[in-house]
């Protein structure tokens, strides 16, 4: 990476009551140096901004340069969002591993759709998966010099010949390499498997396990937890992939295996350390673990544990803003993939019980995608109107927000929201929290 591919870091809001604020910083202006250093992305701008004297190089909107000196507290933020955490550009992925999601798209949409993450930076920043083969020596010199720890590694398998064929990169087999390096440094990961049957399944998963644990001995593990995920596959998938979906006697396989690979895990380390994603007991028609079970959520990001925490998290808000009775009648249309349709139920139970109130819970699979059994993430507009075109919606239609690309407003296969909402002749109401879902109830 070259200073000259170092863009100015690009101002999108400004908070309010903040030093930026106060200085007169304007949306549209971008930082191009501090004390002298251009900043490659967000990690470089906190760094630099943590010190109590700054010199800051500013172009406005205009493209004037203002040189902008601020003296500050030391852990003062400064107040200021910008348009990408990458000033530098996305490190994109080099492997060609045949379930990424990104290659199991129709052709033709939106750019953005495309891009192939594989940066350590928004591992770092965001908890984005990294599978650590696209690395210069220069950026492993950077994670170490500034402790940029703990990263979430796409791992998948642990014995090189496996990984390789995964990955189809000869660099994916030093994964264990890799596990050295971290750990000689005192640097931590979050590890992640998707699992696809037939390939690193049955022994091939159970290996990988017991080598991850193997790195979450002694005083500072390097491997803090692993999740063990199951592919995804879409009809748009590359034919010769040779892959297997995940069945459901397959989920019920891999749920045994791995709980009784967990009560190893908590005989050595009093904690589970592998944790099952929900879609494998959705998959399985099987119950999900009580909330116990998931300890802090070290995985909540790969969807282990988060039905449970959003159920928990809704009967904690409902008890407090859920109203027994509203004044005028309500008549509402929740979608959700079909995979949570049995965990919801009790959810809906306890809307409907407000007088006045009606929640249809409405499941839908995504034809769009080929799937008999879809997450609410993956739901399309094409799906949506499809199935509830000319169906009578009531008062509108409850849309969860994580149906959208990056909460935009449009979904993974282009529609727009205010496409779907013309189609279905409906209101459509975007619900991106537990709080927005009973506000729109009440």
């Amino acid at each position: 990476m070259t200073l000259s591919s170092i863009r100015p870091a690009k101002i999108t809001a400004i908070l309010s009551d903040s030093i930026a604020e106060d200085i007169g910083f304007e949306v549209g202006d971008a930082i191009v140096s501090i004390n002298g250093s251009k900043p490659r992305d967000l990690i470089d701008y906190n760094f630099l901004c943590a010190d109590e004297f700054l010199d800051l190089e500013v172009l406005d909107s205009q493209g004037k340069v203002h040189q902008v000196e601020i003296e500050k507290d030391y852990d003062d933020n400064l107040g200021l969002e910008f348009e990408t955490a990458l000033f530098d550009g996305l490190l994109q992925c080099n492997n060609r591993c045949p379930f990424c999601f990104i290659d199991q798209q129709p052709p033709g949409k939106r750019d953005s759709l495309y891009l192939k993450d594989d940066d350590y930076r928004l591992s770092f920043l965001y908890g984005s998966y990294l599978t650590l083969t696209n690395l210069t020596e220069k950026e492993w010199q950077r994670i170490e010099a500034m402790r940029l720890s703990p990263l979430f590694v796409s791992v998948h398998a642990t014995e090189p010949d496996v990984r390789i064929k995964l990955l189809k990169n000869e660099r994916a087999g030093l994964i264990k390499e890799h596990f050295k390096w971290f750990q000689e440094r005192r640097l931590q990961i979050h590890a992640q498997v998707v699992v696809c049957p037939g390939i690193n399944d049955g022994v091939h998963l159970e290996k990988t396990l017991q080598d991850l644990a193997e790195f979450s001995l002694g005083e500072i593990p390097t491997v803090l937890s692993a999740a063990v995920v199951p592919v995804g596959l879409t009809k748009f998938r590359p034919q010769e992939d040779k892959l297997i979906p995940v069945s459901q006697e397959k989920a019920k396989e891999v749920i045994k295996q791995v709980q009784t690979l967990q009560q190893e895990f908590y005989e050595k380390f009093n904690s589970n350390f592998a944790w099952l994603a929900d879609e494998w007991f959705l998959i399985a028609q099987e119950e999900l673990p009580p909330e116990s079970h998931y300890e802090d959520y070290p995985q909540i990001g790969n969807g282990v544990g988060s039905i449970r925490q959003f159920i928990k998290e809704f009967q904690e808000t409902a008890k407090q803003l859920l109203p027994q009775k509203i004044e005028e009648k309500k008549n509402l249309t929740w979608v959700v993939g079909n995979a949570v349709e049995k965990a919801f139920q009790p959810l809906v139970r306890q809307l409907n019980s407000v007088e006045n109130l009606t929640i249809n819970l409405t499941p839908l699979n995504s034809d769009y995608w080929g799937q008999e059994i879809t997450v609410t993430g993956l739901l399309t507009g094409e799906d949506i109107v499809a199935k509830l075109k000319n169906r009578d919606l009531g008062d509108g239609v409850l849309l969860p927000s994580i149906m959208l690309k990056d909460h935009d407003t449009f979904f993974l296969d282009d529609m727009s929201v205010e496409n779907v909402s013309e189609e279905l002749k409906s209101p459509i109401f975007i619900v991106s929290s537990i709080y927005d879902l009973i506000e729109n109830c009440s």
